[in-house]
């Protein structure tokens, strides 16, 4: 399942849309704080989020899993690129970075690279 978070309602059904047009199944949070009450984290191979989001930012999510050894790959999206974030989401484990409006291709590239890796990962 890839889980997608995104304050923005409309970028969540995109994105689910286009993945699941693709043949994934999807789920999709309106916040970090939504993911984390939700039983799906254990379920999720890869997670699409927002950078900038309200309370939590996807990359402090990044860091909290990280940090509880939860090793799903990432991959981050922004309104807003910030060479200081992108760095610090790269830096924590992210495997993409995309800039809205993104090439859906790009994004496509980034997931199946993202569950090829967490398929070869023995680990949660």
């Amino acid at each position: 399942m890839i889980s997608i978070i995104d304050d923005d309602a409309s970028v969540r059904a995109a994105i689910g849309n286009l993945l699941q047009s693709l043949g994934y199944v999807t789920h999709a949070f309106e916040s970090a704080e939504e993911f984390l009450r939700s039983d799906h984290l254990n379920q999720t191979s890869c997670v699409i989020a927002d950078v900038n989001m309200p309370v939590m930012s996807g990359v402090d999510l990044l860091v909290l899993l990280r940090a509880r050894d939860k090793r799903v790959p990432f991959i981050f999206i922004t309104a807003f690129p910030d060479e200081r974030i992108r760095a610090r989401a790269f830096g924590a484990g992210a495997l993409g970075f995309l800039t809205k409006p993104f090439d859906r291709g790009h994004l496509i590239h980034c997931l199946e690279q993202a569950l090829r890796l967490h398929d070869g990962n023995s680990g949660p």
